[in-house]
């Protein structure tokens, strides 16, 4: 054997979800124990490495994504759906969050390896998402019972169309994990919820921001991203999630108001660097908790039309949200929330980790 090579393979299929890329597995095809699967997917993903030149990553966390998708035995759902998020430069795997984006190459994934049956027109697939163990309802067409890649949708941070899939999400829990709309951190006002994603809902005001500057001077500015930091490791301890100062989670998205004919700015950190869009999940969470009153941002929304349907601007363009929340109920609860998003398989076949 070749020095740095290893010759046993690992089937893998490598889609891009949304405005993300992973690797999809079924679970018989890694180690069953935690670490050495671990282990295996940085080797398979070239982590640790800026460049990921000896791996599958693109030297981005929006491309170092991991999906483990096989049957699940819960009565609500056909497959189970575990995300991994792993690091670039650090040798790091996160199980804490979701992704909305790589969710939706799970359906196609499961019809495609033969977990669910293809229906002649569409089909639906309930996706338990192991990391919250909420439920997610994915549809997609598959024209004479095979999935179909293209097509005229097209979203913004992605080139070209690709047929639809569209995510519908069930309630994720406790909408407010403070049981507050809103709370104060180092002197700034925040929400803190989590509608699939736990996030940190600020003004980008609050920071000197305007919310319309571009990711990169976001990256430049090493005092943001610290205050940012602190943040976001003071919100973790009051939502619950302990010591989150090596997490993925919560995040930070900061609103503003809207410049390019939506409802709304923003600019999102995962977890500290700034995103070049917003995820599918995270959105998700913003909207929901831009629509509780007295919610930090609340304000924005009184422009907004009737319906359900909130355009959210992003560095990379829109993402439009459905979401519907019962803000009277105690404590609030969603009604329901959903995206459309695009995929297409990338490649189908053996990968190769480095020794």
């Amino acid at each position: 054997m070749a020095e740095g090579y290893d010759a046993t393979g690992v089937r893998c299929t490598m889609l891009r979800g949304g405005t993300s890329r992973g690797l999809y597995f079924e679970p018989a095809d890694l180690p069953a124990d935690p670490r050495a699967r671990d282990e295996l997917l940085l080797r398979l993903m070239g982590t640790p490495d800026p460049r990921q030149i000896d791996g599958l990553g693109g030297a981005t966390s929006l491309t170092s994504k991991v999906a483990v998708v096989g049957p699940s035995a819960h009565p609500g759902a056909d497959v189970d759906y575990l995300f991994l998020q792993l690091g670039v430069g650090e040798a790091t795997v996160g199980d804490r969050q979701n992704c909305g984006n790589i969710l939706a190459g799970v359906g196609p994934f499961a019809v495609e390896r033969g977990l669910v049956p293809a229906g002649p027109a569409e089909t639906s697939v309930r996706i338990r998402m192991v990391n919250s163990d909420s439920v997610a309802v994915a549809t997609f067409p598959t024209p004479g019972g095979r999935v179909e890649y293209r097509g005229g949708t097209s979203i913004d941070g992605v080139p070209g169309t690709a047929a639809p899939v569209v995510l519908a999400f069930a309630a994720a829990g406790e909408l407010l994990p403070t049981r507050r709309v809103r709370d104060e951190i180092d002197g700034v006002p925040v929400t803190l919820v989590d509608n699939g994603m736990p996030v940190v809902l600020a003004r980008a005001a609050d920071f000197g921001l305007t919310g319309a500057e571009p990711p990169e001077v976001l990256a430049a500015d090493a005092a943001l991203l610290a205050r940012v930091d602190a943040l976001r490791r003071s919100a973790g301890e009051l939502m619950g999630l302990g010591d989150v100062s090596r997490a993925s989670v919560p995040k930070t998205v900061l609103v503003a108001p809207p410049r390019d004919g939506g409802q709304v700015a923003t600019r999102s950190f995962i977890p500290v660097q700034p995103h070049t869009s917003i995820g599918v999940l995270a959105a998700v969470s913003v909207v929901t908790g831009l629509l509780l009153p007295g919610a930090v941002g609340h304000e924005l929304t009184a422009g907004w039309p009737d319906g359900s349907r909130v355009d959210v601007e992003h560095p990379s363009g829109h993402l439009l949200v459905d979401a519907v929340l019962d803000a009277a109920a105690d404590p609030p609860r969603v009604v329901r929330c959903g995206v459309v998003r695009t995929t297409r398989k990338l490649f189908d076949g053996v990968a190769y980790p480095r020794a």
